[in-house]
């Protein structure tokens, strides 16, 4: 038994949920989103509530039961409130640009990487902070992930791009390793 697949999921106020020929569409205030939905799980609209119910009980049906659940759930959430990730550009020289559908980083390469920002993702610079934006939670994440990816933070200086509050363990230097052999 799913505990988060249980409960059913209130529809707000300005907010839109319908299931037509297997696929979940969520409209509001901050755009629209659609899903297929598997053969294994049922969506069903009431009274201002979305329940999801296994259609089968087999071990595929159960599983997919929770995490239909939680898509159907982040898909409300973020057309009524967008969802927000921060990245910092830590380093001397390392800097990140907008120019139109494009973030440019400079990141200690010889040559700028130019990312293409998604269809329905926004993206701000301010200083050395980044700021992606969306109603798809998943494609927010992908997005971040994949600014992330560009350049890691490093353990020696601290170097690179990390989420906001992402915490990087700093290894000791050749100095500090040889003077406490010695």
């Amino acid at each position: 038994m799913s505990r988060i697949g249980k409960r059913a999921i209130t529809i707000p106020t300005g907010t839109d949920v319908s299931v037509a020929s297997s696929e979940l569409v969520v409209k509001g205030k901050g755009g629209t989103l659609k899903r297929m939905v598997h053969p294994a799980v049922s969506i069903s609209i009431a009274n201002g509530e979305v329940t999801v119910t296994p259609k089968e009980k087999s071990r595929l049906g159960r599983a997919l039961w929770g995490t239909y659940a939680a898509h159907v759930r982040n898909m409300i959430g973020g057309v009524n409130t967008p969802f927000v990730k921060k990245l910092q550009v830590e380093g001397i020289g390392y800097k990140a640009e907008l120019s139109g559908k494009q973030l440019k980083l400079t990141v200690g390469f010889s040559h700028p990487v130019v990312l293409a920002i998604p269809e329905g993702i926004t993206a701000a610079v301010e200083k050395n902070i980044i700021t992606v934006s969306g109603a798809d939670k998943e494609a927010v994440g992908e997005f971040a992930a994949s600014i992330r990816a560009q350049k890691k933070p490093e353990p020696y200086k601290g170097k690179g791009i990390r989420y906001e509050g992402e915490v990087v363990r700093q290894k000791q230097g050749k100095k500090a390793a040889a003077a406490a052999t010695a």
